[in-house]
């Protein structure tokens, strides 16, 4: 990713990235209020992303949404201040955040998100093992899971630690299945992956 001019002193607020609109602000994110963009992505990343969407959403309970390529507001900072807000390839939210993005407007945000998900691209591979890996836990999101599509493909789940960030067993190859509980404990839901079909039928 790489930075794009900003006006002379002047970092973006989360209020100000969300007010530039869909069409203005395609594939940027914000970080501490600076506004970067990525590369499109590549047909096979794509895919990828496709095909997550389908095993997951087969397998989330009533309440829950798998969502692709949206804006999340971390919640890192005051919405008037140089804030940050990523984009992640996938994520799980409940239905009640969607429905407030749909009345109200603005972004999703870090406290409504239960996983977020990246498919690493050549040029992101340092953003998502460990920019993006240390915002989601700053920004208290439970689970992050950082899919490698370098052979064979793998999954690494990133769980929350306390005060220590996240933490991983390490890169899972061929079938992933974990259980997903949020912060309350109210939500719990099992999810079993396919990685080797994620681009190989």
């Amino acid at each position: 990713m790489t930075a794009l001019p900003q006006p002379p002193g002047h970092l973006l607020s989360i209020e100000e990235y969300s007010a530039l609109g869909e069409d203005e602000h395609g594939r940027y994110e914000l970080q501490e209020g600076r506004l970067l963009v990525s590369p499109s992505p590549s047909m096979d990343h794509m895919i990828v992303i496709a095909r997550l969407v389908v095993q997951l959403d087969g397998q989330l309970p009533r309440g829950l949404q798998v969502v692709p390529d949206v804006d999340v507001d971390l919640q890192l900072a005051p919405p008037d201040q140089p804030g940050w807000s990523r984009r992640p390839d996938l994520l799980i939210v409940t239905d009640a955040a969607a429905e407030r993005v749909r009345s109200e407007g603005g972004l999703a945000r870090a406290s409504e998100v239960l996983v977020a998900v990246e498919v690493v691209s050549p040029g992101s591979k340092r953003t998502d093992h460990v920019i993006k890996r240390g915002e989601y836990a700053d920004a208290g999101i439970p689970r992050y899971w950082i899919v490698d599509l370098d052979d064979p493909f793998t999954l690494i789940d990133c769980q929350l630690a306390g005060g220590l960030g996240y933490q991983d067993a390490g890169a899972t190859a061929g079938t992933f299945a974990t259980e997903v509980t949020d912060a309350s404990g109210a939500v719990r839901f099992s999810v079993r992956l396919d990685l080797d079909r994620l681009l190989r039928r």
